[in-house]
């Protein structure tokens, strides 16, 4: 998969050059390119912003950088993703969905966005990571990336996606590591029992447990605990 993220802050992104995605780039299962709309300004100060039509607070990015920047990279398999607190709210389906695509260009606002004009000629998917506003959309932008590349073949190993948060419906249950016993508290007993039958059955009832407190709306109006 190739990602181009279309940027005014290149730098943000260098959490990218660490840890697994790193070593997926590496190894060239994935491919993600940072371009600069700053480079694509006309304008000899290479400035990037503009007064909005009919007023108001704030500045809006201007059209002709941000056109040209896409131009650059646009081919007749991309996706134009724009991260935006008025797109639709991100979910893990959405993820899987990305993830199958074999081209993403990433448009990552600032000020108060984007020209409409924009959205609507290169047909771009607004997507939300929830409800409140950022000040620019790279941060956004690194949250759906990381998230849709867990999909992408090679990237994590096998059956890591299997038994986490969402793969079920559920949210992931509670893992522990050595020590046996920290700070007063103990492992569960199950799980050092070696009973592999009774600690499946231990998660499952633990995943229902946490999702029943911390996100009652994956239950779809209640789900059984056995």
């Amino acid at each position: 998969m190739r990602i181009d993220i279309l940027t005014l802050f290149p730098e943000s992104f260098a959490p990218f050059k660490e840890s697994i995605i790193s070593r997926a780039q590496k190894a060239g299962t994935i491919e993600i390119n940072l371009i600069n709309i700053r480079d694509f300004s006309c304008d000899k100060h290479k400035r990037c912003d503009d007064t909005p039509f009919g007023g108001g607070a704030g500045m809006l990015m201007s059209v002709q950088p941000v056109f040209d920047a896409l131009k650059s990279v646009l081919t007749k398999n991309s996706k134009v993703i724009f991260p935006s607190p008025a797109g639709k709210v991100y979910n893990h389906q959405i993820a899987h969905q990305l993830a199958q695509n074999e081209h993403l260009i990433f448009v990552c606002g600032h000020y108060e966005g984007i020209d409409q004009r924009l959205i609507e000629i290169f047909d771009m998917e607004e997507i939300s990571i929830g409800d409140y506003v950022l000040t620019g959309g790279e941060i956004p932008a690194m949250v759906i990336i990381d998230s849709l590349l867990r999909f992408v073949p090679g990237v994590l190993k096998e059956g890591s996606l299997t038994e986490e948060s969402f793969s079920n419906g559920l949210l992931e249950y509670p893992q522990y590591t050595r020590p046996q016993s920290f700070e007063g508290l103990d492992v569960p007993a199950v799980l050092v029992s070696g009973n592999h039958a009774e600690i499946a059955k231990w998660r499952k009832q633990e995943s229902i447990k946490k999702t029943k407190k911390n996100r009652p709306d994956l239950l779809e109006g209640g789900k059984s605990e056995n």
